[in-house]
């Protein structure tokens, strides 16, 4: 024990570790491994040239005008002490050696290594049409930016090719501007891949009443350009066309894990398994002691949820895995923390606030137990084997709480109204999620499944 203690006080003044990722949790975990009294060497690669800024406001407060896209710097909350290593990607991880590669060509030797590279948009898959002016996504500060002037030039429709959180929050703010807007779902409705057929009905009659073209249960076959390389039209698969000037890819986002192919980590399209100490598994299963995961590009065991593995592009959980994945950095196995929040989230759309808590991709039933569906004013409650497992309100946040008490007591499901508001006809329904390609794109929070149990495996692409 004596000489762990040693080695771990000799980490803490003069190791060295690297965080993959200038984003939200790679600078909240450099923040917190300095409030933690390490001393040794820091170093923060990123592939955007720009300090760490916040993303959400892009397709909220940017898109309005609210806020420049330049004003979205994160705030530091102390000085870190860092080498920052900006606009180069990391292309590779060596584990055996302790080596983080750069594109480059440079190698950054580390002690304990933090992944939280996060995710990316998913681009329009044609790169010819993707080129067009005129498409976008919206990822960055400069997409933000970029979609903003136009919105700002009056463009005569927008098209919005997907309606998860992003593309509502984005039409949205097109119908407060007056700008005529279409959106193409591939699925039955809006948000439905991440809060199901009942909320995906409401959010359906909810755009519809605010001016939103609205094509369901279809999708974009190609994007066409008017021969000066601008967009012109849509063409859509039940053969009807749009025409627009402006269209935002909005299909969710890649995982950012390509460069730890061959690394010997658990990694795949729902991004890197961890234990719920933020330290990274490898193919077989097995712990590592030195690479840890923190934020959207990390998935994690959840004993709410029967030890699933959870995946989740939140802010707050970004926050919270930056910071647990800092202490267990400099700690022994006996102090480290595990990250066992349930998870929240929000929305504006529409006039409209959207919160949730909980997991509500975890569920088999759902039902109103609180407000009235047509005021939009409700709280919707998930429940999963006859307990509850999430919760989401619309405008009456207020129960939130309550309702994380419930999920954290394995309450049953449905449970008692806490006030009278209760509809007269609740009764709880399927919850009715699409299959696993539109749950991609829409979901916050994805149920990824178990841990691996297989003793060897080999890692094959596809």
């Amino acid at each position: 024990m004596t000489s762990r203690i040693e080695a771990l006080q000799t980490l803490k003044r003069e190791g060295r570790i690297v965080i993959v990722g200038a984003s939200l949790a790679g600078l909240r975990a450099a923040e917190s491994l300095r409030d933690e009294g390490f001393t040794g060497s820091l170093t923060v690669i990123g592939d955007e040239k720009g300090e760490p800024y916040d993303r959400p406001p892009l397709s909220k407060q940017v898109l309005t005008g609210w806020v420049p896209a330049e004003a979205t710097t994160l705030p530091r909350r102390r000085e870190v002490d860092a080498q920052w290593l900006l606009g180069v990607p990391a292309s590779g991880l060596d584990v055996a050696h302790g080596l983080v590669r750069l594109a480059d060509g440079r190698e950054v030797p580390y002690d304990r290594v933090l992944i939280a590279t996060g995710v990316r948009a998913r681009p329009w898959p044609d790169e010819a049409e993707a080129a067009l002016d005129g498409v976008f996504v919206v990822r960055t500060r400069e997409d933000a930016a970029g979609l903003r002037q136009r919105l700002a030039d009056g463009p005569g429709r927008v098209l919005i090719i997907g309606a998860g959180f992003t593309g509502s929050e984005i039409a949205s703010i097109c119908r407060e501007r007056d700008i005529p807007v279409t959106v193409v779902e591939l699925g039955p409705g809006p948000l439905v891949g991440a809060l199901g057929a009942m909320i995906g009905e409401v959010a359906s009659e909810m755009q519809r009443a605010h001016g939103v073209d609205l094509r369901t249960g279809v999708k974009v076959t190609s994007l066409e350009g008017d021969g000066q390389g601008r967009l012109r039209r849509a063409h859509l698969s039940d053969g009807s066309t749009v025409d627009a000037d402006v269209a935002v890819v909005a299909l969710g986002g890649i995982r950012n894990t390509e460069w730890l192919q061959g690394s010997g980590l658990a990694i795949g399209p729902w991004g890197i398994a961890a234990d719920a100490g933020c330290r990274a598994m490898d193919l077989n299963g097995l712990i590592t002691d030195d690479i840890f995961v923190a934020g959207d590009v990390a998935r994690c065991p959840h004993p709410i949820y029967e030890y699933r593995f959870i995946s989740l592009e939140h802010w707050v959980n970004a926050v919270e895995q930056a910071e647990i994945a800092a202490h267990n950095m400099v700690h022994l196995q006996a102090d480290r923390w595990a990250h066992l929040t349930v998870p929240s989230f929000w929305s504006i759309q529409f006039g409209v606030n959207i919160k949730s808590v909980g997991v509500p991709t975890f569920a088999d039933e759902v039902v109103i137990t609180q407000g009235s569906v047509a005021e939009r004013r409700f709280v919707a409650t998930y429940g999963y084997r006859g307990r509850v497992t999430a919760a989401v309100t619309f405008n009456n946040a207020k129960w939130l709480d309550h309702y994380r008490r419930l999920i954290e007591t394995a309450a049953p499901f449905p449970p008692p109204c806490p006030t009278p508001d209760q509809p007269a006809d609740a009764k709880p329904v399927p919850v009715d999620f699409p299959g696993p390609m539109l749950l991609a794109q829409g979901a916050t929070v994805v149920v990824t499944g178990h841990d691996p149990s297989e003793r060897r495996v080999t890692a094959a692409r596809p």
